[in-house]
């Protein structure tokens, strides 16, 4: 009998009775057995768990085995997991078909349990050479993928549009920068992290921002766009080149509002100080995000006395339902009221927020209950919007 240690392994088919009979069998040698019956499902599963091997049979509900291996394989975060594929049918061609997709291994599903026992301990022991990359030098691969990220650039810019209140009219539109489909990194802060610890946080962000340009340019230069930035990148001894880009794309400096957003700490302020003059010069304005979501916050404001204040999406999610909140807001109105500065408030999603926002005297919003962020910028449809909401 094969000696098999504690291991996680998930079994993909469309059929539910092939997967108990195999359950049965991998249970009986000691292994964790997970499940799935969709493409989606697989590809979830073995991005957020530990797996030690996956076994896909022939067919799931939407797809073949052959293109959920090929998935598996082309995506960053799963392709060291060892996979073998369990087919209906042993004609060599199947086989060969599995090996050409990523498969480890190929096998008949009636296949004897020890054979398949045995087939995955050589898989095993043989060690995946990809996931023993990864395990030697997680940081490595880190960097790796960062590095290919801005040599390929691979960054989709995203638009969600802002909106006055009172009246309701169109504001402008905030440029958000995320991963392409089927990134190593799962979200846009793990990437930014990521650039951050690996010392290329300088090239991600004018990757990002020559990404969004290229959009901008073409679809809506004189509209008034808030693009994402760090106080790393304001103070970075490069920061010309920033306003070389928007010159290079002939976008008005005055239609752009520099979002300062908390992704890294402030190292020199007498810098930081320095250029955010030299922007503002030019016709920059600036905005702070997170009003309200504590001192650092705060001490962001009256550091650059910005003319854009976003209130903390915390503070705003069900402020209709917590007087607190609706006092914490009512004091940040006042302050915007005495410097002059526009209140936005992000991530508003449903109608009684908007309502109490309204109530409460706040100058403009976005969020999905307006609109979702999307990749197609349109400013036609986003102030049809002004005409369509009331």
């Amino acid at each position: 009998m094969v000696e098999i240690g504690k291991k996680q392994v998930l079994l993909v088919d469309g059929d539910v009775e092939k997967i108990k009979k195999l359950s049965l069998v991998l249970e009986e040698y000691g292994i964790d057995v997970l499940t799935a019956v969709s493409s989606d499902g697989v590809i979830q599963k073995a991005e957020a768990l530990e797996l030690d091997m996956i076994l896909v049979g022939d067919e799931v509900s939407d797809s073949s085995g052959a293109e959920i291996c090929s998935r598996l394989r082309k995506n960053p975060r799963t392709q060291h997991i060892p996979i073998i594929m369990l087919t209906g049918d042993a004609q060599s061609a199947l086989f060969l078909k599995g090996y050409r997709v990523g498969a480890d291994d190929c096998l008949h599903q009636e296949v004897d349990k020890e054979e398949l026992l045995g087939r995955m301990d050589v898989l095993w022991r043989r060690g995946n050479s990809s996931a023993k990359s990864v395990q030697k030098d997680p940081q490595r691969e880190v960097a790796r993928e960062i590095s290919k990220i801005i040599d390929e650039g691979l960054i989709k810019p995203y638009f969600q549009p802002v909106y006055y209140l009172n009246p309701f009219r169109f504001f402008g539109v905030e440029i958000l920068s995320r991963p392409v489909a089927g990134s190593f990194f799962s979200n846009t802060e793990e990437m930014f992290k990521a650039a951050i610890n690996h010392d290329m946080y300088y090239s991600l962000e004018m990757i990002c921002l020559q990404k969004a340009l290229d959009v901008v340019a073409v679809a809506a230069k004189n509209e008034q766009f808030l693009f994402n930035c760090s106080p790393y990148l304001i103070q970075h001894p490069k920061f010309q080149s920033i306003m070389d880009v928007f010159s290079r794309n002939k976008i008005p400096f005055n239609k752009i509002i520099l979002e300062i957003k908390g992704r890294t700490a402030i190292s020199d302020y007498h810098v930081f100080v320095r250029h955010l003059s030299q922007y503002r010069n030019l016709g920059f304005s600036l905005s702070v995000d997170d009003a309200g979501g504590g001192y650092e916050s705060l001490k962001s404001i009256a550091l650059m006395k910005p003319e854009v204040i976003k209130i903390s999406a915390a503070i705003v999610r069900n402020v209709h339902l917590e007087p607190l909140k609706q006092d914490l807001i009512k004091f940040i109105v006042t302050f915007c009221r005495g410097s002059n500065s526009v209140m936005i408030a992000e991530k508003v999603e449903c109608k009684e927020e908007m309502d109490m926002l309204v109530a409460l005297g706040i100058d403009a919003v976005q969020g999905y209950y307006l609109s979702r962020p999307t990749d197609i910028l349109n400013i036609r449809q986003m102030k049809d919007l002004c005409v369509d909401f009331f």
